[in-house]
């Protein structure tokens, strides 16, 4: 079944939103004070953003689920013709689907920030306080950061390309395995954000709302989640069309 651009927008914005409620939620959830899950850990973690992305996939099925800013890019890079069934690949296409992303993004992380209001009020790092919203370093190094992000991003786009040729496809549910299996991998230098939406749509609500105690929105590293997924889905794009044809 074939849908308008607008009716596709409105898929990513929500379908990200959803991403970044239960994604960002997960987060809050293990390492904001006095929650029930407090302390669960990184698998946990993992396990939780797993479970967004193929909510998030489910949600937005009108657009193809994209929700990532560097997907869209990636299957533009592999010379698709298409967005979606009944939309063509054009820039102006492509980049109302990056709008409606970081848009859906910047709305998860409002309402992840009204569930868990309580718990942000109560003495924590400020640090801590923006790790729900978006990632950061393990061990800070700008260009081995960037590096890490390009990896993870080029795994998940990569594999988005080829598994489309396979002849057992699982859909949204093999998608959130692999960003389970980034996570569990690739995930610890950087929280492995592999989605510009996912970090620079959080990070800009966090720097717009009443966060108590909140700190810094750390834009001095904001740029590696955002470009090194970038890089990591344009050359995933373009060794897909090579490699799958």
């Amino acid at each position: 079944m074939n849908y308008t651009i607008g009716q596709a927008f409105i898929s990513e914005v929500l379908g990200t939103g959803m991403l970044i409620l239960l994604g960002g939620g997960v987060v809050a959830n293990v390492i904001l004070p006095r929650n029930k899950g407090f302390n669960g850990g990184w698998i946990v973690i993992t396990f939780g953003w797993c479970i967004a992305v193929m909510a998030g996939v489910y949600v937005a099925f009108k657009s193809g689920g994209y929700l990532n800013p560097a997907v869209v890019l990636g299957v533009w890079a592999s010379g698709a013709k298409t967005l979606a069934p009944g939309i063509d690949m054009t820039a102006t296409n492509a980049l109302l689907f990056i709008v409606a992303e970081l848009l859906g993004a910047f709305i998860g992380a409002v309402l992840v920030y009204l569930a868990y209001k309580k718990h942000f009020d109560e003495d924590a790092d400020p640090a801590t306080k923006l790790g729900v919203f978006s990632t950061g370093p393990a061990i800070r190094s700008y260009a081995w950061n960037f590096i890490t992000e390009v990896l993870g991003t080029f795994v998940l786009v990569f594999w988005v390309l080829v598994s489309g040729k396979t002849p057992a496809q699982i859909g949204p549910l093999a998608v959130s395995l692999i960003v389970l299996g980034i996570g569990l991998s690739l995930g610890g230098p950087t929280g492995y954000a592999i989605n510009p939406a996912r970090d620079l749509g959080p990070r800009i609500a966090h720097f717009v709302l009443p966060i108590r105690g909140k700190g810094s929105s750390d834009w001095a590293y904001s740029w590696v989640p955002v470009f090194g997924p970038i890089v990591g889905g344009v050359l995933a794009g373009l060794t897909g069309h090579w490699f799958v044809g």
